[in-house]
């Protein structure tokens, strides 16, 4: 049985046994709020959308009680809000058909802590029983603070693993910044194109952010068609909608994550460097 911190709570669409629906997961996004996932992993929720092999579980770190309010959600308690948000992310897990949705139920400071062990042991109980094909997270260069925390969180639980129990890839994903900077051989393009109604109908279910001032619904399928059109300059487009990300399977065995970073902006100013030093010659 999965053993987690005891504000946890496992919800399972289909009503199947928690564990086995944990443990039938291919594709696991761990993401820091709800919503993240609806927005960074549409290509495992595609991937697995009504595929009898394929199944797609999100972990849900914080309660995500400090999200930014306004219109007729402006006085909503923080309270109020996590019950808010936890219905719309089980709304979303039917309609995308989600073997299991993890809320975890952590308070951003927690997240954010390194002192606070609870976080990664979860974490690392969650990959031990699921045992992923694919895992996806946050990218390291994310402009939010906790999604990054939840990023180094997980690689933590991931370097706790033995090696049979290890997911089979680790890929960073794009909110609080694009990847459009990053070099064409540094990155992924996950091909999310087709499925266009239920891509919107995952992200409209958010209602206490979209009515709440923040347009997610509108910018992230908008993102998704500006990086398969401005993906190449000199060749056509060969999809419809995609989603930049990082491999980053090899941070799951050593090295560090801030130069992992370094690396790839390094690598971007120096393309930057020589294309006006090529224009100015």
């Amino acid at each position: 049985m999965l053993e987690l911190n005891p504000q946890a709570e496992i919800y399972v669409p289909d009503w199947s046994n928690p564990d086995e629906a944990i443990r039938r997961t291919t594709h696991l996004a761990i993401a820091a709020h709800q919503d993240d996932v609806e927005i960074m992993a549409q290509h495992g929720i595609l991937t697995c959308y009504e595929q009898k092999d394929r199944h797609f579980t999100a972990v849900i770190v914080t309660d995500g009680s400090g999200s930014p309010r306004s219109g007729r959600f402006k006085n909503v308690s923080d309270e109020k809000m996590v019950w808010i948000r936890t219905s719309e992310q089980k709304k979303a897990a039917d309609i995308g058909r989600y073997s299991a949705v993890v809320f975890l139920n952590y308070p951003s400071s927690i997240v954010r802590s390194p002192d606070e062990p609870q976080v990664i042991e979860d974490l690392a109980a969650i990959l031990r029983s699921a045992k992923p094909d694919i895992v996806y997270t946050h990218q390291p260069a994310d402009r939010h603070r906790t999604h990054v925390a939840v990023l180094v969180r997980l690689i933590e639980a991931i370097r706790r693993l033995k090696k049979n129990e290890l997911p089979g890839a680790l890929y960073g994903c794009e909110v609080w910044r694009s990847l459009d900077w990053v070099l064409e051989d540094d990155r992924m393009v996950l091909d999310v194109s087709g499925y266009e109604p239920l891509r919107q109908q995952l992200l409209n279910v958010f209602e206490s952010q979209i009515a709440g001032g923040k347009r997610y619904d509108r910018a992230a399928i908008g993102r998704q068609n500006a990086n398969a059109t401005f993906r190449t300059s000199h060749s056509i487009d060969v999809m419809e909608s995609a989603s930049f990300a990082l491999d980053m399977t090899s941070l799951m065995h050593s090295g560090d994550v801030g130069a992992y970073v370094a690396g790839l902006v390094t690598r971007f100013a120096d393309d930057v460097r020589e294309g006006i030093e090529e224009a100015s010659r």
